[in-house]
């Protein structure tokens, strides 16, 4: 039976701007393309294309496939040009041979997946956002069987709480506030996993007697506060990303959990919107940047960082101009809290920063 494949949006990811750019082929993309048993949309696309998200748009010049995300191995995938010298994938017509006591299929009839989560899981940071009340809720660390400060794999810990007996645990240290530089709100915390344990021993708060978890998975020094959370709360992801054009959002890069000033491609930030604002997992948004301010001086046209104060404070907002903002990248959200959500970054022409732009393509 055919299993129809969740269709994976990627042309709808690129802002209006990109979209009007004609299609940047590898110098080395084939003429033609087998598809072979395992491949994803990503992988493929990543063969023609240097901007793989921009797939479908290979395919919606061809009008004699109705759904171009539905496709198998076997299938022949053909490159050529339309008349006005734009590229487009065709796929080549399947041959199914029959007689009357055999019946012989050319291709596996299994749809190629989409864009599955162990493409991204790699990079993916399993840290998360939480506010200052979320916090207080949490059970914590007070302690270790060894006296130490901090604890490393193979050390007991004790949390102040009635733990499940062969339940894992993830442990988490409080990161740097995030604050909305929109509205100079605290949007929470970031919470940094550094690493995992097993209960070995209810405990009973009644009788103000702790929990034990023994600490098999540390990525660093656990220290007594970092809060304990069962490993399948809010640490699981969809098998498959359904990634489509966010509606109507427009926010600002506010952070990131390496917490540095500029990130790369495969980085996660976080943008200060979320299920408030109806972001979604999945949604890609671009990256854009404003260009450097300028004014105006009797010497000509001036950068503000340039020029001299008196020349930026005659200026309204420090420019005389509305200086453009030119997209520099992409996101994916992949989790979202009420205002705030983390999203990897699918591609950067140069490095990300705090404050970057972030809006529906």
């Amino acid at each position: 039976m055919l299993i129809r494949i969740i269709s994976l949006i990627f042309g709808l990811a690129m802002s209006v701007a990109v979209l009007a750019d004609e299609l940047t082929l590898n110098s080395d993309a084939p003429k033609t393309y087998i598809v072979k048993k395992g491949d994803t949309l990503w992988d493929i696309s990543g063969i023609f294309l240097k901007q793989p998200w921009l797939w479908p748009k290979l395919w919606r010049f061809n009008p004699e496939i109705n759904n171009p995300h539905l496709i198998y191995p076997g299938d022949e995938l053909r490159l050529v040009f339309d008349e006005n010298g734009q590229p487009m994938l065709v796929r080549g017509k399947p041959e199914l041979k029959w007689s009357p006591s055999v019946r012989k299929q050319l291709k596996d009839q299994n749809p190629v997946s989409t864009l599955p989560l162990q493409v991204v899981a790699p990079f993916i940071r399993y840290d998360h956002v939480k506010t200052a009340e979320e916090l207080n809720l949490l059970p914590y660390i007070i302690g270790s069987d060894e006296g130490n400060k901090s604890s490393l794999d193979g050390y007991k810990v004790y949390v102040n709480s009635d733990l499940v007996i062969g339940q894992s645990y993830g442990v988490y240290h409080k990161g740097s506030e995030i604050i909305d530089p929109e509205t100079s709100e605290s949007l929470g915390f970031n919470v940094k996993l550094v690493g995992t344990g097993k209960a070995t021993q209810r405990g009973d708060m009644s009788q103000k007697q702790p929990s034990t978890v023994y600490l098999e998975g540390v990525i660093r020094e656990v220290r007594s506060g970092a809060y304990v959370v069962p490993v399948n709360d809010e640490q699981q992801y969809p098998s498959i990303f359904t990634m489509r054009a966010g509606s109507e959002t427009k926010g600002l890069i506010v952070s990131s959990v390496t917490e540095l000033r500029e990130f790369a491609k495969y980085d996660v930030v976080m943008i200060n919107r979320g299920n408030v604002q109806n972001v979604q997992a999945g949604d890609v948004l671009t990256v854009s940047r404003k260009s450097p301010a300028v004014v105006e001086t009797d010497e000509g046209p001036q950068y503000t960082s340039d020029t001299s104060r008196w020349n930026r404070m005659a200026s309204a907002n420090n420019s005389d101009y509305d200086m453009p903002a030119e997209p520099i990248g992409q996101v994916m959200i992949f989790r979202v809290y009420d205002n705030v959500s983390m999203a990897l970054i699918l591609s950067s022409e140069k490095p990300l920063r705090v404050l970057d732009g972030v809006t529906a393509p």
